[in-house]
Parts: C-alpha cells; sequence; structure tokens
C-alpha cells in the first residue's frame, strides 16, 4: 500500500494526513463497499488537470471530498453524503481527498468543516 504525507491549509487552518494513493482499479471504487470503522483517507491523483463528477453509492457512510489544485490549494471541500448520484466541484482539479467520517479522522472533520 502506498502513502503520501499531504499538508492542507483551508481556512487559515492547517492539517496533516497521510493518505492512502489510489491505483487505478481504486480510482473506480474509492470508498465503496468499504466499512466506515476501517476505512482510509484515499488521494487520487491525476496527471493533468481534469473535472469529473463522484458518487457515494454503495458508500455506507458520509465523507469529506477535497479538491486540490495543481499548486496543492483546495478548490473546493464538499461532505459527501451516503448514496448521492452526483458529485461535480466547481472547477478543474489535479488532486481529490475522500476523508472518511470516522473516529480516525474526527479531529480533522470537525477542524475542517465543524460538526
Amino acid at each position: 500500500m502506498k502513502t503520501q504525507e499531504v499538508g492542507l491549509v483551508y481556512n487559515g487552518k492547517r492539517v496533516n494526513l497521510t493518505l492512502k494513493v489510489c491505483n487505478a482499479f481504486e480510482r473506480f471504487s474509492g470508498l465503496m463497499f468499504t466499512r466506515r470503522k476501517n476505512a482510509k483517507a484515499l488521494l487520487f491523483d491525476f496527471k493533468k488537470p481534469v473535472r469529473i463528477a463522484i458518487h457515494s453509492f454503495f458508500v455506507f457512510f458520509p465523507f469529506l471530498a477535497i479538491w486540490v489544485d495543481a499548486d496543492g490549494k483546495i478548490i473546493e471541500l464538499k461532505a459527501v453524503r451516503k448514496f448521492r448520484p452526483y458529485i461535480l466541484p466547481k472547477k478543474a482539479f489535479c488532486k481529490l481527498i475522500e476523508i472518511p467520517v470516522n473516529e480516525k479522522y474526527r479531529k480533522v472533520t470537525k477542524l475542517l468543516v465543524g460538526n
């Protein structure tokens, strides 16, 4: 399992995360069919800017979706509820981070979006 350390700044708040880097198959599946308790934060890294929609079908818990540009700046952050068919960011992005809302990432999610 390949991981990457990422530092994010959002509204003046700094968060450091260890993310699981997704391969081609994991890009397709993401958090689908994982258990909330065991879910890890994921990094989807694209070679060039893209603007693609995601969904939360078969994700049985909420998660944070964070879209990041080529300079490492957060473009958009959304709390995604389970079984949503279409989530599209407003701008193109180079990286997508999915952080499950679970006990392991409770402090991170609270810092980024509050309760």
